[in-house]
């Protein structure tokens, strides 16, 4: 057996043993949920959980499944089988790999339990409209759409009005396939516990501005399963307290996520998650950390609109005013404030031909970055969880530029590149 490298070691995040844990818990939980009399429901990433913790209901995410089918690297085979059935290539491989799963149990876990109920809420894209509506035919079970308007620039009386009314039809509908009343104390007692673990998954996030960063975007991909799938629950305030202790003890002795550290880079939408490891030793070859992102951020980047005495009347604005329901202009402003926040030297953008919404306008989004803080950007063009959209040799090369770049312009301004 190969001994193991004390530097790597030393390096690696110990928490993600037990977030290991909690999630195969979490899962089996799920899969067994119809022995234990609980209801399962399917639900979009960036949809309002809280009233399924009260209700008791189990919440799963298509969407953190497709996250694992692309890092176990099924997305190619799953995303086939869905063009098999008549789905075109172009749909959002995440969609893709859910749908083939779901007559073949197929994916890294058999695929997900069967729903009692889909929560859809279309703050996020477009696309999950038709992919629920698919599978809740499929299960042959009750669907719940919620619809937020998109906040160009603004968030309007009327669409606080508008989307507060679902809210109550939202729980309408929970007590009515649940068969018992909404527990509003509960309510409050969750929304309190969402928003602490928010703020201890942003103060996670924060401990980045550090320098050496002692974890980086890549380390918040795979931990931000928590923030999504346990929101509102105890063992997720329990596991960011851990994590963020963790984070203040490698700070206390130094040790960063790259070895190295002498870039700061900042990277916006989904992360390639077949990829993700080849891309961290890309960059940290280049003594480069990907220290800040626009992705894991979005599951707290709504905190000032949530009033802890007042979760339910302020989740309309929380669910509503997300990253990917705004105008260019106000991404742009968000990615300034990270760009600023974090002390980047440049701009990583995955032009994702799956998620047209995060994807649409990052040409925008960079030349507004350029002219107010002028640092480089790199584009690289892939897929979340489909493989074949994704060529190695072109964006190494374009890595290697951009790097150069960096640090051309860094010794220009007298910096250590």
């Amino acid at each position: 057996m190969a001994e193991k490298d004390p530097e790597k070691e030393k390096r690696k995040i110990k928490s993600t043993a037990k977030m290991q844990e909690i999630m195969t818990n979490y899962y089996m939980e799920a899969k067994t949920a119809a022995d234990t009399g609980k209801k399962v429901a399917w639900i979009t990433s960036g949809g309002p959980v809280e009233p399924l913790v009260v209700m008791d209901v189990i919440p799963v995410y298509p969407e953190n499944h497709g996250a694992m089918i692309g890092a176990s690297k099924m997305g190619v085979d799953l995303c086939e089988k869905a063009e098999m059935m008549g789905y075109s290539i172009d749909l959002c491989s995440y969609a893709r790999s859910d749908i083939a799963c779901s007559p073949t149990d197929g994916g890294p876990i058999g695929g997900l339990p069967k729903p009692d109920m889909l929560i859809c809420c279309n703050n996020i894209c477009g696309t999950v409209l038709k992919w629920y509506e698919i599978q809740a035919r499929y299960y042959n079970c009750p669907l719940f759409i919620l619809d937020t308007p998109f906040c160009h620039t603004r968030y309007p009386e009327e669409a606080e009005k508008y989307v507060k009314r679902q809210i109550q039809e939202y729980i309408a509908f929970l007590e009515d396939v649940c068969g018992k009343k909404f527990d509003y104390d509960r309510m409050q007692e969750v929304g309190r516990m969402s928003l602490q673990g928010q703020r201890l998954w942003q103060a996670v996030l924060d401990s980045a501005t550090h320098r050496p960063a002692p974890l980086s975007a890549i380390d918040a991909f795979i931990h931000m399963a928590l923030i999504v799938t346990l929101r509102g629950t105890q063992p997720a305030i329990d596991y960011y307290t851990m994590l963020l202790a963790e984070m203040n003890d490698r700070i206390a002795q130094g040790i960063g996520a790259v070895p190295r550290e002498r870039i700061r880079l900042l990277w916006d939408n989904i992360p390639i998650w077949y990829r993700m490891k080849w891309l961290s030793e890309t960059f940290a070859a280049h003594d480069a950390c990907l220290v800040a992102d626009t992705y894991t951020s979005a599951w707290c980047g709504t905190l000032k609109y949530l009033d802890e005495n007042d979760f339910l009347g302020s989740m309309a604005a929380g669910y509503a005013r997300i990253y990917l329901n705004i105008g260019v202009d106000e991404m742009a402003k968000q990615v300034v404030d990270l760009v600023d926040k974090y002390g980047v030297d440049g701009f990583v953008m995955h032009s994702n031909r799956s998620c047209k919404p995060y994807s649409f306008g990052q040409y925008d989004i960079k030349r507004i970055v350029q002219e107010k803080r002028d640092i480089p950007s790199l584009i690289i063009e892939a897929d979340m969880v489909d493989e074949r959209h994704f060529s190695e040799g072109q964006i190494e090369t374009r890595i290697d530029a951009f790097m150069e770049l960096i640090r051309q312009k860094k010794r220009q301004t007298g910096q250590k590149a």
